[in-house]
């Protein structure tokens, strides 16, 4: 019996994945995934098809289970900001009214991001921030479903006696099939294309973005800072940012993708010029390139995410994170960023899923 159970909600995700692999390669945890479709094979994770979502079904669920450890690693992207505080917010509260009835749970621990510093969607790229970010920075008088979710998250642990930790990455670095917000494996697609068809393989964001410094979340640090957060005494009850520690540009990052796939490098035009318009009708191509190459067969929608790319590559300003919060708590990992993209492009390939 192991005296650790950890519940993983997003268990396909590109966090909630690499969440219940660091906790494997750990040891000492029961891990259950829950997804509205659980992925089949995973031989160390027991595989839960829940829709937070749909409340009543769930409940009966997660009534069922006993967790110590919550990774909240899920979200849905609603209309507006209004319905992603009500979706959202509402699937927390799901899966927690779920699970704290048993009495079990010791630690939760909630994903966010750097919108908590830039503002919801309709207003990504208005906020002219100062940086770093740090996590004393005052909230924005804006709605934002990452401010919901860390008022669920601090309301529960108030009321029931668990502890809890808020993760703010910033872009997420990958390997993960079907995400909303899938950089790598958007980018991969991308290159990939431009190389079969002799497009050139030219940046599309902002010249503050192409010029200027960055950093950026590899998804299996974040898993390492989550449940770091969720077992480290002195890191609980603690909002922190979660990036690699080092920072880039991505004029120099984005001739080394090009050298990965052998794709010439386009002129950058100088402005911002969309990925999304640049990929719309593109599947035919994709297609033969899965035919060609025996690839898994997926449409080129379920691997690519430009549109959240173009959010992330298309801002007027610089977003850099401090993560000296974390250090002096005694987290003391660091990854190379450009390292990041190698070794998910590496995965993607051998799991036949680029060429």
């Amino acid at each position: 019996m192991y005296q650790k159970r950890a519940l993983v909600a997003g268990a396909t995700g590109i966090v909630g994945l690499n969440v219940a692999e660091h906790l494997r390669d750990r040891g000492g945890f029961e891990i259950t995934g829950l997804a509205r479709k659980p992925s089949i094979g995973a031989s160390y994770m027991r595989p839960l098809a829940v829709n937070l979502l749909d409340r009543e079904a769930a409940l009966r669920t997660l009534a069922t289970l006993r967790p110590t450890h919550v990774y909240f690693c899920t979200w849905t992207l609603g209309r507006n900001e209004d319905e992603n505080i009500r979706l959202n917010g509402g699937m927390l509260r799901t899966l927690l009214d779920g699970v704290v009835a048993a009495g079990t749970v010791e630690h939760v621990a909630v994903v966010t991001g750097t919108k908590h510093y830039l503002g919801p969607f309709e207003d990504y790229g208005k906020v002219t921030p100062v940086t770093p970010f740090r996590e004393d920075a005052p909230r924005l008088e804006k709605k934002n479903f990452y401010y919901e979710l860390e008022d669920v998250a601090l309301d529960y642990a108030s009321r029931h006696g668990f502890s809890w930790s808020v993760h703010r990455s910033h872009t997420i670095i990958g390997y993960a099939v079907g995400n909303l917000m899938n950089i790598g494996a958007t980018l991969a697609t991308f290159a990939s294309i431009c190389k079969a068809t002799g497009r050139p393989f030219t940046f599309p964001g902002t010249p503050t973005a192409y010029y200027g410094i960055n950093d950026i979340t590899d998804a299996r640090l974040l898993a390492k800072h989550i449940v770091w957060a969720s077992t480290e005494p002195n890191a609980r009850n603690e909002a922190f940012n979660a990036t690699n520690g080092d920072v880039f540009r991505w004029e120099q990052l984005w001739k080394r993708i090009a050298d990965y796939f052998d794709v010439e490098v386009g002129a950058y035009p100088g402005q911002y010029n969309s990925l999304t318009d640049r990929m719309q009708g593109l599947d035919p191509e994709w297609q033969t390139l899965v035919t060609q190459h025996g690839l898994q067969p997926h449409k080129l929608e379920r691997l690519a995410s430009p549109w959240h790319t173009d959010l992330d590559l298309g801002r007027p300003m610089e977003c850099l994170h401090s993560m000296a919060k974390s250090r002096a708590l005694g987290f003391k990992e660091f990854q190379d960023t450009e390292r990041s993209f190698i070794d998910v492009f590496d995965r993607l390939r051998a799991e036949r899923l680029i060429p």
